[in-house]
Parts: C-alpha cells; sequence; structure tokens
C-alpha cells in the first residue's frame, strides 16, 4: 500500500471527540520586507492534507500567493484546536471538517462567509452550509466495511452485502471496527447504523454485532494494517480479521502501483455498509489574508485540484465535471445510495450516541 494513503493516515487519527489542545503556531499575517501585505495564504488542516507539488505551484503563479500548509494532528483534534484558537486563528483557510463534525464548527463562529467560485459545479446535496457559505464542499469518501477476497473464496463464503449481513451466524468474529468515541471511521460506522436502523433500533443492533463477536480497537491503523488480513500491511502482521470497517477508496490503494496490474484488488467493498463524508474548507473568521484565503477556497475547487486530489488523498471530488483515475474506476466501488444523517442530527445527538455505543459496546 503506498504511503500517503491518505484516508488510511486520516483514518488511523483520534476523533478527539471533547478533548482539548495545545494550539500549534502560525499564521499569516506576516508583513514583507517593505511593510506590504503578506503573499502567503496558509492553509490549517489534518495531518493528511496532500497536493501534488505543481498544482501548488500552479496556484502560486495564478495568485502570486505561496501555500504554507499547518497541519494540526486528526479532523478532531485540529476542528477542536480552530475553536480554541478562534480569536486568534492560526491561519486563513481551514480545510478537513467534515459533516459528522460541522456542526461544532459553525456553531462556534470560527468561520467567515465566502461562496466560492465555482459552486455552481457542485451537487446541491453536498453544500451543507449553502444559505450562509461558511464552509465550501471539497471531497467526499465513503465509510463501508472492506473484505479480504482470498479469505472468502478459500472458504467458499459469499463477503457480506449489507448491515444485516454482518450479524449473521456465518461472520461471526470476522469483524474488526474502531471505537466510536476514539476514532473519525469508526464514528462515521456508528452514524451508519443509526441512519439505518433509526434512533433505537441501532442500539439493538449493536448488542446482536457484539453478540457476533465484533472486535473494536482504538483507530484505522491499528484495525486496517494490524488485525485486516486483506491488507498489504496486515498480511505482515498476521492479521487475522477478513472484514475491517475503512474506506470505499482502500482498494484502488491497495493496487496503486502493483505490476502487472491485477484483474481485480485483494479487497472489496460490502457496499451497503457505507456512511456518507463530505468534506469542507472555510475562511477562518479573523484570517491575517482574507484574500489569500479566498483564492484558495476558489482554487480548491477548481478543475485542476479536483482531479489532483483523488491519487493524493484517496477522496472522490466534489465538482462533478472532475474526471477520476483510472484506478479508481477500475478497482474502486461506486456507492450510489450511501447512509446519510442531516448535520443538525448528529449536532443534536453525537456525543449522547457515543455515550450509548461505549456503554453497550465496551462494557
Amino acid at each position: 500500500m503506498i504511503t500517503n494513503f491518505r484516508r488510511a493516515v486520516g483514518a488511523a487519527a483520534v476523533a478527539a471527540l471533547g478533548l482539548p489542545v495545545l494550539a500549534a503556531c502560525g499564521g499569516s499575517d506576516d508583513k514583507g520586507s517593505d511593510g506590504s501585505k503578506s503573499k502567503t495564504v496558509t492553509l490549517v488542516s489534518h495531518d493528511s492534507f496532500a497536493a501534488s507539488e505543481d498544482v501548488l505551484k500552479e496556484f502560486t503563479e495564478q495568485t502570486g500567493y505561496k501555500v504554507k500548509v499547518l497541519k494540526s494532528g486528526d479532523a478532531g483534534r485540529a476542528v477542536n484546536q480552530a475553536i480554541l484558537s478562534k480569536s486568534h486563528p492560526q491561519g486563513d483557510v481551514f480545510f478537513g471538517v467534515d459533516n459528522t463534525l460541522l456542526s461544532r464548527a459553525l456553531d462556534k463562529g470560527i468561520f467567515a462567509p465566502y461562496e466560492a467560485k465555482g459552486l455552481d459545479r457542485v451537487p446541491k446535496n453536498l453544500q451543507l452550509d449553502a444559505g450562509e457559505h461558511r464552509v465550501t464542499p471539497v471531497d467526499t469518501g465513503d465509510i463501508c466495511v472492506n473484505y479480504d477476497r482470498a479469505y472468502f473464496a478459500d472458504h467458499k463464503l459469499d463477503p457480506p452485502r449489507s448491515f444485516d449481513d454482518l450479524i449473521k451466524p456465518e461472520y461471526k468474529n470476522l469483524l474488526v471496527t474502531e471505537n466510536s468515541a476514539t476514532s473519525s471511521p469508526g464514528l462515521a460506522f456508528q452514524l451508519g447504523t443509526v441512519a439505518k436502523y433509526g434512533d433505537d433500533g441501532w442500539k439493538d443492533y449493536w448488542k446482536k454485532l457484539k453478540d457476533n463477536g465484533v472486535e473494536v480497537v482504538d483507530g484505522w491503523e491499528q484495525a486496517y494494517n494490524d488485525r485486516f488480513s486483506g491488507s498489504a500491511a496486515g498480511k505482515k502482521a498476521k492479521g487475522d480479521k477478513p472484514l475491517v470497517v475503512s474506506y470505499a477508496s482502500s482498494p484502488p490503494a491497495e493496487v496503486l502501483g502493483v505490476k502487472p496490474a491485477p484483474k481485480e484488488g485483494p479487497t472489496g467493498v460490502a457496499t451497503g455498509t457505507c456512511f456518507r463524508q463530505i468534506e469542507f474548507a472555510g475562511l477562518l473568521k479573523g484570517a491575517g489574508n482574507a484574500e489569500g484565503g479566498k483564492a484558495l477556497l476558489d482554487f480548491l475547487l477548481s478543475k485542476r485540484f479536483q482531479e489532483d486530489m483523488p491519487l493524493q488523498m484517496f477522496v472522490r471530488p466534489a465538482a462533478d465535471d472532475a474526471k477520476l483515475p483510472e484506478v479508481f474506476t477500475t478497482y474502486g466501488a461506486r456507492i450510489d445510495k450511501p447512509e446519510t444523517l442531516a448535520p443538525e442530527k448528529i449536532a443534536a445527538n453525537r456525543d449522547q450516541w457515543v455515550k450509548e455505543w461505549s456503554s453497550l459496546v465496551l462494557r
């Protein structure tokens, strides 16, 4: 697997749902030697932001602004840092808040409104703050159960396709997932079950999943690289779980750079187990270089950046005219009907749902 598998790294990080952290140093209120306005624009992000060097160079050539990337931990931790430092923002643009944490950022007022150029190329269902334009949708990804093709072929067993399948006796002790309280994909998987089974039904589902031997670990890296038998790292670690909560983009990452190209990847996706994540960027309120920040938001929706993202961060572009690379279309799973929840419902219930999940599953 490639080392810059963005969703792998991003998912491994702790969601830090309520823990305060120390703010990193940064900002873009520097002045030039002659006292002129800074020509640097600072992008604050989670640790997994990645873009091709020539793409960022193209932004500089177009606008005159050089991008400084300030990484602040995993997505949840980075959002919390942005909230804690909102009176003295660390930079100009924040990238990486998703729909599971969006309400927290909006309620704390860390973003200034700005309608990015190119937003007309983004489907309306991704524009969760369309009325105020405090955030701009940049990419999407799906949290899904992945399966080890070789295991199921060897055992002459069909892989699971749905949430309902996972509680069947033939899949007992086969699934590893991440802790909802400490992992963003773990939380997203739980939200998928809430969307599927409702406010009360999800708890009964998790009781059955627990009875069926689900294993819970702290984060993605442990689940995918140590416990999952289907990943390249998992094979070396002698992982024995053929089912893992990961991303629909994991299969393309497993085959990238493999020669000769296989007919199919070693892993598959249970397409009936997916929850849609939408990732946003926004202009930080009080940004030292607001004009540079607006130019960067425009660029994040440009076709150039959108088409660079899939192989840099293993996500799907938000803009509907951006083409996916062949490895995505050949090996990736298309999720036509992912589970979703309204951000306001997540906001109203997230912390309580996590507490209930912890009591049910971890006790």
